[in-house]
């Protein structure tokens, strides 16, 4: 990393709206060939000052400096100009253009007449997929390609510039681990051109492989900066929360009672086979394994969303058929999906009525819906789960992400399930909201319900499970309770090595 002349510096910056102050005096600058973590909780200031930085916002007062250069950013297309480019977590795609189109959007190379060139359109995006080693052409329509594969496509659209410095808003929560690796080399190129990077991310696995220096922000107030190597969890914890946090190993302290859900031989085309397994009252059962290991397609299918081809289904000993998601509300069955924005809330619509969605049918009053009985439910699960929110009208998308995973765990709770399936529980979440809803979890346990966790972090896996059931290619490869298992052997079973061949 040069220590020469900062890519970017943003000096004492301020921006107010009406009734918060949402940065306070922040200040960060970015070397060239640096990668600077910026990390805090939701609600820290982060998103506001990268959009100070990328012209959405103007400051109230402070500098941006381009090479030291200052600088008034008007928008995104300006800053781009500038040489600051931003790969956003949101994905700002169009579906019905192809790869090249997008990658290209507002740039597209042109003949005479104003006439699109393809050829080089084609060429010039081929080039840039090949740097990023995936398996898709130019031609492709986007809205063909998996999440995993559009976030990489974002990636390409920065690298049709000479950019300065890039921004990655957490880059890797769609990618597979394959992904992940492809992305750390398009980051080490970049620092390699003398590229500075701003890495945003809650995944502290991430930011202690690949970053050089972390500033943190809380509150909206610049908090500090750290330099990687010298630091540790702790000590950027303690600056971003004001606290420490329990990392321990589950030890319930609880009764468990009888088994809620038993599967047996439960098989779903190539997505899982002959899955066995039971969770009880009172219990966390973790599923652990990487993408594409059929955790998610399990759940999916006790939820009814698929079709299972074998095996059986029992609630509380008594076989039960599973064709739908009504279905399964009706027997007791719950599921938190793991993108909670697009399947788990309605992101336009209030807290209100996000909570009693899957039971406005039974709020009604004569012809209407019960405004009473909503706001009744919503109280009970605001105070329950401490969501922080001034009151029922806010509208959903506009809360942190640990809210937003609050007003959907209450959607269902409300519900009163059996067996409730939290897939991905802190996915983009921040790390103190990550603690509460790992507490809330272990809480949900303490009180009776039946619950399964589904996790890609295997920290979060060994702190709330009281058994771990690690998966392979769609298979079960072993089961440990929460004393026996090590990192070790979770790692050998997910990697398709059973028992026996540990043994």
């Amino acid at each position: 990393m040069s220590e020469s002349i900062p890519v970017l510096r943003l000096e004492n910056i301020v921006k107010t709206f009406p009734g918060v102050r949402a940065l306070d005096d922040v200040s960060l600058s970015v070397l060239p060939g640096e990668v600077h973590a910026l990390m805090g909780e939701n609600g820290a200031g982060k998103s506001t000052l990268m959009k100070v930085l990328g012209g959405i916002h103007a400051p109230d007062s402070g500098r941006i400096l381009i090479a030291e250069e200052p600088s008034v950013m008007t928008s995104p297309q300006h800053a781009k100009a500038r040489g600051v480019v931003f790969i956003h977590q949101e994905l700002s795609l169009a579906d019905e253009l192809s790869v090249a189109e997008n990658i290209f959007l507002g740039e597209l190379p042109l003949k005479s007449f104003g006439r699109v060139d393809w050829k080089t359109l084609y060429d010039d995006t081929d080039a840039i997929l090949k740097t990023l080693n995936v398996g898709f052409n130019a031609r492709t329509l986007v809205g063909d390609l998996s999440i995993a594969n559009q976030q990489m496509v974002e990636i390409g659209r920065a690298l049709t510039v000479d950019p300065r410095a890039v921004i990655f808003d957490e880059p890797t929560a769609s990618l597979t681990d394959a992904e992940k690796v492809v992305l750390f080399k398009v980051i080490a190129d970049l620092q390699a051109k003398g590229v500075g990077i701003i890495y945003i991310s809650h995944r502290m696995e991430e930011i202690f492989k690949i970053t050089d220096r972390i500033t943190v922000l809380r509150d909206g107030q610049y908090r500090g900066t750290l330099n990687t190597a010298e630091t540790n969890e702790d000590e950027v914890t303690q600056l971003m929360i004001g606290r420490s946090l329990d990392l321990s190993r589950n030890v319930s302290h609880h009764e468990m009672g009888d088994v809620a859900l038993e599967v047996r031989g439960l098989t779903c085309g190539k997505m899982f086979t002959d899955v066995t397994f039971a969770v009880r009252k009172g219990e966390v059962l973790g599923f652990y394994g990487l993408v594409g290991a059929g955790r998610t397609e399990i759940a999916e299918t006790l939820f009814g969303l698929r079709t299972p081809s074998a095996g059986k289904i029992l609630l509380e000993g008594q076989e039960v058929q599973i064709n739908s998601p009504i279905d399964a509300i009706r027997h007791g069955i719950s599921l938190v999906p793991e993108d909670r924005k697009n399947q788990g809330l309605v992101l336009g619509m209030n807290c209100r009525d996000n909570m009693t969605l899957p039971q406005v049918g039974d709020l009604t009053a004569g012809p209407f819906v019960s405004d009473g009985a909503e706001i009744a439910i919503f109280d009970q699960y605001r105070d329950k789960l401490d969501i922080r929110t001034p009151g029922w009208r806010q509208i959903a998308g506009n809360l942190s992400g640990g809210n937003q995973q609050k007003i959907v765990i209450g959607k269902w709770l409300s519900m009163r399930p059996k067996v409730l399936i939290v897939d991905e529980p802190t996915r983009g979440i921040d790390v103190g909201s990550k603690s509460e809803i790992h507490n809330l979890i272990r809480e949900l346990a303490a009180q009776g319900y039946a619950v399964i966790v589904i996790s890609s972090e295997m920290p979060e896996v060994l702190h709330v499970s009281d058994r771990i059931i690690a998966m392979f290619s769609g298979r079960v490869m072993r089961e440990f309770t929460s004393e026996e298992v090590t990192e070790d052997t979770l790692v050998q079973a997910i990697s398709g090595i059973s028992a026996d061949k540990v043994a």
